[in-house]
């Protein structure tokens, strides 16, 4: 069976994202969301030259790199919310799994977007991650272990 490139790539993001979600709440434990978040820049720019060596960032069109700012922009200020959200008494165990529903966003803005069409089996996918996010996100008053 041949795995494509793209699930080692998809594979990555699984388990980075996964282990941040710990670590967001851990820092946040102990920092503010704002100092949490620097580190977080500082990580990128640390990681960067090895991701992109010997690359000009000017050599791109000044349109591409509009769209990347932009999308930089909403990532730390999504950033910045998910360690807000946590720093203000959240559980990772449920802020982590509701904030990984954003590509839910982009289900339903791709086809008007993008041009992408969406079958009726992503459609079920999507209506399974929003049941999954309810039950995940409902927290009990019944804090005794069972």
């Amino acid at each position: 069976m041949h795995v494509p490139v793209w699930f080692w790539f998809a594979l990555v993001v699984l388990i980075s994202w996964g282990v941040v979600g710990l670590l967001q709440k851990l820092s946040t434990n102990h920092l503010s969301a704002e100092w949490a978040l620097l580190w977080l820049a500082v990580g990128f720019f640390i990681l960067e030259p090895w991701l992109y060596p010997g690359r000009v960032i000017f050599a791109y069109s000044f349109r591409s790199l509009g769209w990347a700012f932009l999308g930089g922009i909403l990532n730390a200020l999504g950033a910045w919310a998910l360690l807000a959200a946590m720093k203000r008494g959240g559980k990772a165990s449920i802020v982590a799994p509701f904030t990984a529903l954003y590509p839910v966003v982009v289900v339903f803005s791709a086809p008007i977007v993008l041009h992408e069409s969406i079958t009726a089996r992503q459609t079920v996918g999507v209506v399974c991650a929003l049941a999954a996010v309810v039950l995940l996100s409902t927290e009990s008053s019944d804090t005794s272990p069972h």
